[in-house]
């Protein structure tokens, strides 16, 4: 922010502040029902950035995170941060060949990963030349440098990096249409603009708060809900490593008592499906519930509604921008609507040459605010036709009413936004065609019985090969195989031919008709 001195430190401004100005005995973070202080998270952020910069990391170094949910994602973030250096956060269920792009790509010095994650990136260390050490969470090194004994040896003291505020200091890998991912770049300054905006803003998150986010750190919007949203105020939240199933969500929130929940609407809806939910678990605590990743379905937001007294506060955000950039707000909820502009944040609704629509036409939404990304690393021709000076093309397409709500009217592009994460189709087309039984592919996305978006592939057999049951869940073992598993087919249909253009683009347009109805 523009109140923000010149040399800023993030991480001595989300952590270190509360120590100094006598937090440090406040609940940062509860884990498996114990509590984890800013005194405890500061040193264990000093350590971590102690033992990094030992590894060599230096100041706008990338250091790759493969984590779960835990303190020690914390600490290696925040130390990363206060040592100069950039955190880049990554899915912990992608495949060995993805982590191998993403430590090229990024040229991290470090990588700091799950011991279930490690040997994984071992068999593929051969082929990152710029990885220098691979550090495994925990008292085993696997392979790597175990993280715990880097951490016995360091001091618990480090002077932040003289950073500047415009320093980047965060990478938020997000895949494009074509599916090689590409990395938004962020500062110092613009996870106080975040934080300020919308988790205090929007959502007022105060000092008293317990946060839960189902939604992951490892992307943009889990890492605010759950990592600098309430560092801000000096806030906690709740940390659960595991990917969380409808029960044990439900579990969580009568255990710990949050008083905020931030989840994607898949999690919800699988919510829903457990009997008698509303009896067996007590979610009194909470004062909201958020939902962001992917569309809401006004059915999903109903059935909630009524069967917990809460409303689902839809947002909408993007990589691009950290955090939200719309949202509905707390107490004003507009059904089946994204909400309005986040203050701070201007936005443009524009046709396919870049004139203004009128109210109620469907547009292209471009957004300009505090806190938007200035370029994709090593992207040029991306950055030219997303980043537009001030602003932001964000590739979605809405229309706004009379009164500045905004309603989401799908993607200009063919992204598939599923259980909050970007799936691209070309990607999974390319790793269907891999099988020695596919000859040609095609994936959409195709609504469940929630009105929720998964993949949906059209595939064209070779000749001599037919379809069956049995193929198909070869098929969708075959891609989980090689790609992360969320990006699998949820269905898989056989054609005898893929619609395409005259010159042999598949046209998906053409594949999403009426009859393929959810079943």
């Amino acid at each position: 922010m523009s109140t923000l001195p010149e040399h800023f430190n993030a991480a001595a401004f989300f952590v270190d502040r509360h120590l100094a100005d006598g937090r440090g005995a406040r609940t940062a973070f509860r884990v498996a029902g114990r509590a984890v202080t800013y005194a405890d998270l500061g040193t264990r952020v000093n350590r971590v950035g102690g033992a990094l910069a030992g590894l060599g990391v230096e100041i706008e170094d990338r250091v790759l995170l493969v984590l779960d949910d835990t303190p020690a994602f914390a600490a290696a973030f925040w130390g990363t941060v206060k040592i100069g250096g950039v955190a880049v956060p990554v899915n912990t269920l992608m495949a060995p060949d993805e982590y191998e792009f993403l430590l090229n790509d990024s040229r991290a010095k470090v990588a700091v990963v799950e011991a279930r994650v490690a040997p994984g990136i071992l068999g593929v260390r051969d082929r990152c030349p710029f990885l220098r050490e691979i550090v495994v969470a925990g008292r085993r090194g696997d392979g790597g440098v175990a993280l715990d004994d880097l951490l016995d040896k360091a001091d618990e003291t480090l002077e932040p990096a003289r950073t500047f505020r415009e320093d980047i200091m965060y990478w938020g890998y997000t895949s494009g249409s074509t599916g090689r991912p590409k990395a938004a770049v962020h500062s110092h300054k613009d996870f106080v603009a975040a934080a300020d905006l919308v988790g205090v803003g929007i959502f007022g998150i105060g000092p008293d708060d317990l946060i839960f986010s189902a939604s992951k750190m490892f992307f943009a919007f889990g890492l605010g809900n759950t990592l600098y949203f309430p560092a801000r105020v000096g806030a906690a939240s709740i940390l659960i490593p595991e990917r969380l199933e409808a029960e044990r969500a439900f579990e969580v929130i009568t255990t710990e008592r949050p008083t905020v929940f931030f989840t994607v609407p898949t999690l919800y809806a699988r919510m829903l499906q457990v009997p008698d939910a509303e009896r067996r678990w007590d979610l009194g605590s909470l004062r909201l519930c958020v939902s962001s990743g992917e569309a809401l379905p006004p059915a999903l937001f109903d059935t909630w509604r009524a069967r917990f007294g809460h409303d689902l506060v839809d947002v909408v955000g993007s990589t691009e921008t950290l955090h939200d950039f719309i949202a509905n707000r707390p107490g004003a909820v507009r059904r089946g609507s994204a909400g309005r502009l986040v203050p701070g944040f201007e936005a443009r609704l524009v046709d396919d040459d870049g004139r203004p629509v009128a109210s109620g036409t469907v547009g292209h939404l471009l957004i300009q605010g505090e806190t938007t990304s200035p370029y994709y690393w090593n992207r040029l021709e991306r950055t030219r036709t997303t980043m537009l000076g001030e602003w932001l093309r964000t590739g979605d397409m809405f229309w706004e009413d009379a009164e500045g709500y905004f309603y989401f009217a799908g993607r200009s592009d063919d992204m598939l936004k599923v259980g909050g994460l970007w799936v691209s189709p070309a990607e999974v087309e390319a790793r269907l065609v891999e099988h020695p039984g596919v000859l040609e592919a095609g994936v959409i996305g195709r609504a469940d019985d929630d009105g929720l978006v998964k993949p949906n592939a059209v595939v064209v057999l070779k000749p001599g090969v037919a379809a069956s049951p049995g193929l198909e869940a070869e098929l969708k073992a075959w891609v989980r195989g090689g790609l992360a598993p969320y990006k699998a087919p949820r269905w898989i249909e056989f054609v005898p031919e893929l619609p395409k253009t005259a010159t042999g683009k598949i046209q998906r347009f053409r594949l999403r008709v009426p009859a393929r109805d959810a079943g």
